[in-house]
């Protein structure tokens, strides 16, 4: 009999809805903001339907009651604006965790955790001093080796925070086995969640175990439920998305092994500061590092060209015209560098020792007195590292 009037219920506020668009000339393309009269009052049994329905399409218990109900309306009528905003930028950041959550084998549905912990704001900073989408405090990062330091903050990186955060659900879930519990031990720690659970004398499930949780923690899931229910039904409450500037299709990366500043990028090609704080939230101080390895710099499709074209002129530096006698005048130079033997492995060639020491095949051949291109394994070699290289990558 619930079922049956379950469904009456759907039916007839659909056609309702339905009419009353019609009446109004309602049409959810043409505006953002809506009046009071156009924000929906729909019944506990109508969001238990979609609640459910949505409940068959992920392994994390969705439900319907008072609190997630307060946070619909938190979400829906209080920060609708706000909200409208966060449906606009999952286009920029959704299809990143879409393709990592998938990777790890995690529901899809954990995207949404963003939305509860930081609005969709990479910039974003807790009173506790968690930074970033997912929210990392900084002692909680180091265990998944996002570096922090003066230059950049890579829980601030889209993709490296999304990694990071993968992994520590991935943990999480095998030390709980309850999609819930995950969720709310994400929130408050796995302490809080063990503490709970041994003040309510072994009990696993959330609802049971909410009373014995912090007060953040017993607000988490039903928040999550609620991101989870509007981002799939915030038509039905005519909230209308607000676009990014850009989303995630717009973008394209470029691998940068250099110190750069964003002012010498800005200075040489059209794009504002602004924009390449916002694509690029990981640099604490306008500047990309000399990293090992290499960094990333986003940048709209368009621009990517034009960068790579004025790429000298932002360096400010404009090659000379390459000269050879001049290089094997400047081979032999060895000052400020350390002085190492190299013992040739099988497989070694030029090209691969000049590139793991950061010099040029011709300064191994002048330092070694070689004249032609063969090397034997077992050969002894004697190659000049610069300092500051040395003690990056050799030193340790």
């Amino acid at each position: 009999m619930r079922i049956i009037i379950l469904i009456f219920f759907f039916f007839s506020f659909i056609f309702r809805t339905a009419a009353q668009h019609e009446e109004q000339g309602y049409e959810t393309v043409k505006t953002h903001q809506a009046d009071e009269a156009q924000i929906p009052d729909y019944p506990d049994i109508f969001y238990e339907y979609r609640i459910a329905e949505l409940n068959k399409k992920t392994p994390i218990e969705l439900e319907y009651n008072e609190a997630v109900k307060k946070y619909i309306d938190i979400y829906a009528v209080q920060r609708r604006e706000e909200f409208a905003k966060i449906i606009g930028l999952s286009q920029l950041y959704f299809p990143v965790f879409d393709e990592m959550l998938a990777k790890y084998d995690l529901p899809l549905e954990l995207k949404y955790l963003t939305i509860v912990e930081s609005a969709l704001n990479p910039f974003a900073v807790s009173k506790s001093g968690a930074v970033g989408l997912w929210q990392f405090l900084l002692n909680t990062c180091r265990l998944f080796d996002l570096e922090v330091n003066s230059y950049i903050d890579e829980r601030r990186d889209v993709y490296k925070s999304t990694d990071a955060a993968c992994r520590y659900l991935q943990y999480l879930y095998g030390t709980f086995n309850d999609w819930q519990l995950v969720l709310s031990s994400y929130n408050g720690g796995p302490g809080d969640v063990r503490k709970a659970i041994e003040r309510s004398k072994g009990k696993m499930d959330y609802w049971q175990l909410r009373p014995y949780l912090s007060h953040q923690a017993q607000n988490y899931v039903p928040a999550f439920i609620a991101a989870c229910y509007l981002m799939n039904f915030y038509p039905e409450h005519h909230i209308i998305p607000v676009a990014p500037e850009y989303n995630f299709f717009d973008l394209d990366t470029l691998k940068i092994d250099y110190y750069i500043t964003f002012k010498q990028i800005t200075e040489k090609i059209d794009i504002p500061l602004e924009t390449l704080r916002y694509l690029n939230p990981v640099y604490k101080c306008d500047i990309i590092p000399d990293m090992a390895g290499h960094a990333l710099l986003i940048l709209p499709k368009e621009k990517v060209l034009e960068f790579i074209r004025n790429e000298s002129r932002i360096l400010g530096n404009e090659p000379a015209a390459a000269n050879y006698l001049t290089m094997l005048d400047e081979a032999n130079y060895y000052d400020n560098k350390v002085k190492i033997t190299y013992t040739v492995q099988k497989g070694d060639f030029f090209h691969k020792i000049a590139m793991k020491y950061n010099c040029s095949i011709e300064n191994i051949k002048t330092w070694n007195n070689l004249h032609d291109n063969s090397l034997v394994p077992g050969q002894k070699l004697i190659v000049w590292v610069d300092k500051s290289f040395y003690q990056k990558n050799f030193s340790q």
